[in-house]
């Protein structure tokens, strides 16, 4: 039997969503617990690797197991053992041929930025700060220059394991809701520290610093050294993934930029 889980969880104290040995991650927390209501050991794989201290509203996994559950104990149950820094949306059963990964259509990603002079006390570990102003409609328009299927290099870690650099990036929307400046991007599949990438070149038009436009150069550039440097972790969360309506899946978070 596969299962798929709906999974939330704050990154700030894990070294990423990936097993790893002798460092606290998300892969491993969640497999423990899942172990503890099977009865047996419970491997699961996700729609797709966050980094160190980036969160997730919804990360998607799934796993194959013999034991027979309802539903509500691998939400329920699996809940009572994990860290209250992470929590299991959902379960739905699904065929044998779904994968978390390859049969995602696409990634969202939002990033939470906080706007103003001071840094934030009350939602530290769950935002990003800039302290000067920034120009939206500077940041919106350079945000185009990225949509469509391009070669992102020029926004690739060195570290980047993917076979290829062009993805197909469909939605960057940034919109603001009183201090706070909110980014939400939707894609194929994204790199690694994609977003962050383009989050500190999007900033650095937003201060002034480079015309809209420069996002097109440093896009055609295809080299990481002409971009800027890569943004704090601190605000950024996986949204949502998107399936295929014949998984039966649930729908996930609605973006707050609509």
């Amino acid at each position: 039997m596969r299962i798929a889980l709906g999974v939330e969880y704050d990154g700030g104290d894990y070294n990423g969503w990936q097993s790893q040995p002798d460092v606290p991650n998300v892969q491993d927390t969640l497999q423990i617990a899942l172990s503890g209501v099977a009865g047996a050991g419970i491997a699961v794989l996700a729609a797709g690797r966050t980094d160190t201290g980036v969160h997730a509203l919804e990360q998607v996994v799934h796993f194959d197991t013999d034991v027979d559950r309802p539903l509500s104990a691998w939400v329920r149950g699996t809940n009572a053992l994990l860290p209250k820094d992470i929590s299991v949306l959902w379960a739905h059963p699904v065929p044998d041929e779904f994968h978390a990964r390859f049969s995602a259509q696409a990634r969202s990603y939002q990033y939470v930025l906080i706007n103003r002079p001071s840094r934030s006390a009350v939602h530290q570990g769950k935002v990003g700060w800039f302290h000067m102003p920034l120009d939206l409609a500077a940041m919106r328009e350079a945000a185009q220059y990225l949509l469509g299927e391009h070669d992102f290099s020029a926004f690739r870690a060195a570290q980047c394991q993917a076979n290829t650099p062009v993805k197909n990036l469909s939605r960057l929307d940034i919109c603001q809701q009183g201090e706070t400046v909110i980014f939400e991007l939707t894609a194929n599949a994204f790199l690694h520290h994609m977003v962050r990438n383009i989050l500190g070149c999007l900033i650095y038009v937003g201060k002034g610093k480079h015309p809209p436009i420069w996002l097109q150069e440093v896009l055609e550039g295809r080299e990481r050294k002409f971009a800027a440097p890569t943004f704090a972790p601190d605000g950024l969360y996986l949204r949502h993934i998107t399936y295929d309506a014949k998984w039966g899946l649930p729908q996930g978070t609605m973006s707050p930029c609509k």
